[in-house]
């Protein structure tokens, strides 16, 4: 037998300290999910490969804790449930960097501007406030126009 009785101890100490983490964090998707779907007859979110994103060694660790593969089960078993609709929206349609009010799409938007003006009408736009807007959009198309919906190219 390896170890201490006190070792033994101090280990369930930590099981039991993380299993309340991951209960407040379930309980907490939940309620979210299901505050989510209730409200909404549309729920539309971007297809992200969490898998990828989890290389970022500055990331991973954030992205880890907040579940995000939790979230969209969650979201699609009770948007079925509830009898809502959940559009996946590509995830490489150029959301961050289409401005929402005009359609002009940037160049290049790196991943530390957070905020810039669209050099097309001159509003000025928050990256991610623009992006839930382009993302939403292309959700109601979607469903309004079928499944074919394309992001823009050029």
């Amino acid at each position: 037998m390896q170890g201490s009785a006190n070792r033994a101890k101090a280990r369930l100490r930590v099981a039991r300290v993380h299993a309340r983490i991951a209960d407040r964090r379930r309980d907490l998707l939940h309620k979210l999910t299901t505050r989510l779907v209730r409200e909404n007859q549309l729920v539309v979110i971007e297809d992200l490969a969490v898998r990828n994103m989890l290389r970022n060694r500055s990331l991973a660790h954030a992205i880890s804790d907040a579940s995000w593969s939790d979230l969209r089960s969650m979201l699609e078993y009770k948007c079925d449930w509830y009898g809502r609709d959940l559009v996946v929206v590509d995830r490489w349609l150029p959301s961050s960097k289409t401005c929402s009010d005009c359609g002009h799409l940037m160049d290049t938007l790196p991943l530390g501007v957070r905020e810039w003006t669209c050099p097309g009408c001159g509003v000025s736009h928050d990256r991610d406030v623009n992006a839930a807007r382009n993302i939403l959009a292309a959700g109601r198309a979607v469903t309004a126009c079928g499944a074919g919906v394309r992001p823009t190219r050029r």
